[in-house]
């Protein structure tokens, strides 16, 4: 397989002819990340994981399977026809790729803000997008995980405790978004240092293989 690492949370996966979009939000290139698309899936109801106007725009054209947790229905509008609910446990494939649906529940942000469903993908029994939270799949060995590196719910600590746990042969930065060059600067080498794995943070557009 190979994944393009859009700005943010979104990747594009690309294999064996298929492409496969997961969360293009409003902090990616969601229209380019979603041109040619052949399924989506989608984490959870945040605007930064889906773009809805993007992915509305997509479907028009052509229609393609959107799968994600129950409760993206409400903030997808017409889209929701679309929406396949998925939970954790379930399995299928998308694009040509094996999924496997892990999770269940979004990060705390605060205790007077309510907690939606998240759940986290595994792609091809070892690429895994965890989406908002820090679930570590059990009996699995993980290839590669894009991490979390930065969020209103994290905490860097926990998010280091969350990579060594997985255990990953590699890993890369997701949800980096709300970074600027200091905090790029610091994180990197905090998480190059601590992580325990070959960790990198690569630019919005840059293809890998996995």
């Amino acid at each position: 397989m190979q994944v393009t690492k859009y700005a943010h949370s979104c990747l594009r996966v690309e294999h064996d002819g298929g492409v496969l979009v997961v969360d293009p939000g409003v902090f990616s290139d969601a229209a380019s990340a979603l041109d040619g698309a052949d399924a989506v899936l989608i984490t959870h109801e945040h605007p930064d994981h889906v773009d809805v106007a993007a992915l509305t725009r997509r479907l028009e054209k052509a229609p393609v399977p959107v799968r994600g947790p129950a409760s993206l229905a409400g903030v997808l509008g017409d889209a929701a026809e679309a929406l396949t609910p998925v939970t954790p446990g379930d399995t299928f494939t998308a694009a040509g790729v094996p999924v496997r649906v892990l999770g269940g529940r979004h990060a705390v942000i605060h205790p007077d803000i309510p907690v939606v469903e998240n759940v986290g993908y595994l792609l091809d029994g070892r690429v895994y997008h965890p989406g908002d939270a820090l679930h570590v799949p059990e009996d699995v060995e993980v290839e590669t995980l894009f991490a979390p590196i930065h969020a209103p719910w994290s905490k860097f600590s926990e998010v280091v405790d969350f990579i060594r746990a997985v255990a990953p042969r590699r890993a890369y930065a997701l949800h980096d978004g709300l970074l600027n060059g200091n905090g790029f600067g610091i994180l990197d080498r905090q998480y190059t240092a601590l992580s325990r794995t070959d960790y990198q943070r690569v630019e919005p557009g840059t293809r890998i293989d996995v």
